[in-house]
């Protein structure tokens, strides 16, 4: 079996809950992506900012900068950026909350999360927008 030449899908995880962090960090990089960790949206937007960063996975309630924040500051440097939202308090609307005009896809996931649902979330809003070379985790 060969490896592949092509470069990983790197997923930023802004999550303040550290077990709930490390157990997504761990299954996302045992599905082939590679992730960046951030306990909290400040230091995501950070992250965002010094590495490249093809998807978002984010909680909505997170200290010194919420979810929603996040999203809007991320998607202000790249519209298109599709981002897994995570939480246990869903906006009112739901997921039309994020209708934001950017055109980055967006899926809502309610917590408890099975770490699969996050994985299949991804695969799914990164399938269509891969560019030459990139290759979704299967």
């Amino acid at each position: 079996m060969g490896i592949s030449n092509a470069p990983r899908i790197r997923v930023l995880v802004a999550e303040d809950e550290t077990l709930a962090a490390m157990a997504l960090e761990d299954a996302l990089l045992r599905a082939g992506f590679g992730v960046v960790l951030a306990n909290d949206g400040e230091q995501a937007a950070l992250s965002f900012a010094e590495s490249a960063t093809d998807a978002l996975v984010t909680d909505l309630r997170m200290p010194r900068l919420d979810g929603m924040g996040l999203i809007r500051r991320l998607r202000a440097a790249r519209p298109d950026l599709p981002v897994v939202v995570m939480t246990g308090y869903p906006p009112e609307g739901g997921i039309d909350a994020f209708g934001d005009g950017t055109g980055g896809a967006t899926r809502l996931l309610l917590k408890p999360i099975n770490p699969n649902d996050v994985i299949a979330a991804l695969r799914t809003i990164l399938a269509d927008g891969c560019g030459a070379g990139e290759a979704v985790p299967r």
